[in-house]
């Protein structure tokens, strides 16, 4: 679907060259139609060397297992977003440790995939009966039998496998950033 009017003041929108790409620009005010992306988070959460896990009720994935997660708001941060969607699924508080694993899927909405390990804090797994119909800690070896997503189970072998490495969130940033969320190796 071709994007016709500004997102910003609602006038019409041309193709217009920018930077040497043709994209879709306000004809009244300097709005650039940039593309369309989304931006997902998912959690890796261990307890006693089981992984949390929700049973997806509704598609996409309806039936398989995954790591909870979803869409960040517009105006979420990306660290509450990971900690509301585990909440929402799963009735589990936690809080973000570091970045794992991260998916680039270029498609008509270019799609982001952040993966955080994030650590146990409270609460039994309960499932939100709307999203996910079941939610549970399970071990590795309980989760090479199940209906588990192929994502899910390559971000469980990725988080199981990182050792010291990945992106940790940087609580006290040299440079104080108010409103960023920051990661860092």
């Amino acid at each position: 679907m071709e994007v016709k009017f500004c997102m910003s003041c609602g006038a019409a929108l041309e193709d217009r060259d920018v930077d040497g790409t043709i994209r879709r620009a306000c004809t009244k005010c300097s709005f650039v139609h940039w593309g369309n992306y989304s931006i997902g988070v998912g959690a890796l959460i261990a307890r006693d060397h089981r992984y949390l896990l929700v049973r997806r009720a509704q598609e996409p994935g309806k039936g398989y297992w995954t790591n909870p997660g979803g869409y960040i708001e517009q105006l979420e941060a990306i660290g509450e977003t990971i900690r509301r969607e585990v909440k929402e699924e799963a009735g589990v508080d936690a809080v973000v440790r570091r970045v794992v694993a991260l998916r680039d899927q270029p498609r008509a909405i270019h799609n982001v995939y952040i993966a955080f390990e994030m650590e146990y804090v409270g609460g039994e797994p309960k499932p939100d009966g709307t999203e996910v119909d079941a939610a549970g800690f399970y071990t590795l070896e309980e989760i090479a039998s199940m209906n588990v997503a192929p994502f899910t189970r390559w971000l469980l072998h990725a988080a199981a496998n990182a050792g010291s490495h990945g992106l940790h969130a940087d609580e006290e940033p040299a440079v104080p950033l108010a409103g960023y969320g920051l990661f860092r190796a």
